[in-house]
């Protein structure tokens, strides 16, 4: 019996996010983590490792998290979840960011919303929900086997941007506080965007977080 989640991760795009596959190497099933562009490399990524989709989870509505999501969810059939904070950023070029690129990114709405304590599975692997507002109004983290699902709330020696509408510095580092570092230091941190971290070090380090 395999103990361990597969755990692959894909950077994308020109702000190179982080889309994170997740899946029971026993059953194949999986959810996947801010398909947020280059559609087909994911697909491709997934059927060749046979894993079966059901998922999709929204870490927050930023448009660089989310420009796969239409033709990733139409692929594999797979339900759509995210904070409900952040639904409306979906389909709000204005709200998801999109226009600050001279964009007009609009997806399909998500299927449920996620709150504080929900449980998301891949096969026999269960993650649970943390909120973690603050970057986006309904942000969202994933803890679960040793690891952390951040999206754009902490990094490796920094933390997510609050100048956006709808940030807030001070709900942010809550979040970190009362959420993140009170998980074990030996947490793995995935971060939207770049390398690995652990909690442990973040909370030791980070210059950010008092």
């Amino acid at each position: 019996m395999n103990d361990d989640p597969i755990i692959e991760i894909l950077e994308l795009g020109p702000y190179f996010v982080n889309c994170y596959v997740v899946g029971d190497p026993e059953s194949k099933r999986g959810f996947i983590i801010d398909p947020g562009w280059d559609a087909e490399r994911i697909i491709n990524f997934v059927e060749r490792h046979g894993l079966k989709i059901e998922k999709i989870i929204i870490t927050h509505g930023h448009a660089d998290h989310i420009g796969a999501l239409d033709e990733v969810r139409s692929h594999f059939g797979a339900t759509v979840l995210i904070g409900e904070k952040d639904a409306r950023m979906l389909a709000d070029p204005s709200a998801n960011l999109s226009t600050l690129a001279d964009g007009q990114l609009s997806v399909d709405p998500a299927d449920e919303f996620l709150c504080e304590g929900d449980k998301v599975t891949a096969g026999k692997f269960t993650f649970t929900v943390l909120e973690t507002p603050g970057h986006s109004p309904g942000s969202i983290s994933l803890y679960g086997h040793g690891v952390v699902f951040t999206g754009d709330a902490l990094f490796l020696g920094s933390i997510g941007r609050t100048d956006f509408p709808g940030s807030s510095h001070e709900t942010l580092l809550n979040s970190i506080k009362t959420k993140l570092f009170v998980l074990p230091d030996d947490t793995i941190v995935y971060s939207g965007h770049g390398p690995d971290t652990s909690i442990g070090q973040e909370r030791e380090f980070n210059p950010f977080v008092e």
